[in-house]
């Protein structure tokens, strides 16, 4: 008799959509180095549909321990990369452990301090080693980050930075996108809004009206470093509260290029409040201003998912209008035939990040050392 193995069917929860999605996220980051897929199913199985919010913290923070504990077992024994790997799946664990803990909860805070030490771990044994920053931004909170030194590299080299939305945290790009910018030659500057605490400051950071204010900041620390070429520095906005970057890259006139939404979403925001107050429609005539005000001085690309939170039709609709203002831009969305079409192209993070990555590299190659 041949048996054959369902597992989905030992996954219980799969009714909420909030849940299915992180899960989603986690299996992509299987091919990623961010988690084992067999792993995941284990966790996920175990997860009480009746107690989910309790339950779902248990066996993910239980699997992350296990893999922080096989790192620090293969360090400890002179086996750095076994050690690295596993330090790298604790990581997308622990802060998979936190999904539905409000940013107060001590279990919370504990599990993201912990993430944090794996990544520590994990950045001052790359080679050549990484680094762990601070960049001033606002009195009293300063921006934490990971720069990653290109591999071989002497001298001056190009830098892709990465940021996500507001409540996006930087670890996720040690194994996200690292390798991508790293093994096309270039530094990584792995950056979060959340500063260097565990995110308890998270609604203060989030309520403010001048996140974009932070990307210029950013910049600023990166011409400060004499291992930088500041005429190659690229910057890439991750996720759909990321109009921020778009924002501050439009303000700021000195970056080479920028991956981003391009301010697709506040756009969209606002020409739906526009519509939904003008009895006659007016409100969409007013988009033909364009966003953000300001003019993209560098090379711009966009890219969504075609199953994502907006509609394909209305992105391309968007995106003509902001290129009438903006000529040197691009705009990829990934159909499902391609499998990257979710949300945040978590069904199929590489092809996504190879396409990304490439885009990038074409244009900071085009710009001389």
């Amino acid at each position: 008799m041949t048996v054959h193995f369902c597992p989905e069917a030992q996954v219980k929860w799969l009714d909420s959509d909030e849940f299915s999605t992180e899960f989603l996220r986690l299996l992509g980051a299987a091919q990623e180095g961010g988690s084992m897929v067999s792993e995941c199913f284990l966790a996920a199985s175990r997860v009480d549909p009746g107690n989910r919010s309790a339950s779902w913290y248990r066996e993910w923070v239980r699997i992350a321990e296990l893999s922080r504990e096989r790192g620090n077992i293969a360090f400890e024994r002179g086996r750095v990369l076994t050690a690295q790997s596993n330090w790298l799946r604790a990581i997308n664990y622990y802060h998979a452990s936190t999904f539905a803990l409000d940013a107060a909860d001590k279990k919370r805070q504990d599990a993201l301090g912990i993430m944090r030490d794996c990544a520590r771990r994990y950045v001052a044994h790359l080679t050549p080693a990484g680094e762990v920053v601070e960049i001033p931004w606002l009195e009293g909170h300063v921006l934490e980050g990971y720069f990653l030194p290109a591999p071989a590299a002497s001298g001056r080299t190009p830098v892709v930075v990465c940021m996500g939305d507001p409540g996006h945290w930087k670890e996720e790009y040690l194994f996200k996108v690292a390798r991508y910018a790293r093994e096309r030659g270039m530094s990584l500057l792995a950056v979060d809004l959340l500063g260097a605490g565990v995110g308890a400051e998270f609604e203060e950071v989030i309520g403010r009206r001048d996140l974009e204010t932070s990307v210029g900041c950013v910049r600023d620390y990166l011409t400060s470093r004499d291992d930088v070429d500041e005429r190659r520095i690229a910057i890439l906005g991750d996720g759909a509260g990321s109009s921020f970057v778009a924002r501050g890259v439009a303000l700021d006139n000195r970056f080479a290029a920028v991956v981003c939404d391009g301010g697709i979403w506040d756009m969209h925001e606002r020409a739906f409040l526009m519509n939904r107050f003008s009895r006659d429609g007016a409100g969409s005539m007013a988009m033909e201003g364009g966003w953000p005000g300001h003019r993209f001085h560098c090379p711009v690309l966009i890219t969504v998912g075609g199953q994502g939170w907006l509609e394909s039709g209305v992105v391309a609709d968007l995106f003509e209008r902001l290129k009438s203002h903006h000529p040197d831009i691009s705009l990829k969305i990934f159909e499902s035939s391609e499998t990257v079409a979710a949300q945040g192209h978590h069904d199929n993070p590489t092809l996504a990040n190879e396409f990304i990555f490439d885009w990038v590299a074409d244009r900071l190659d085009g710009i001389p050392a």
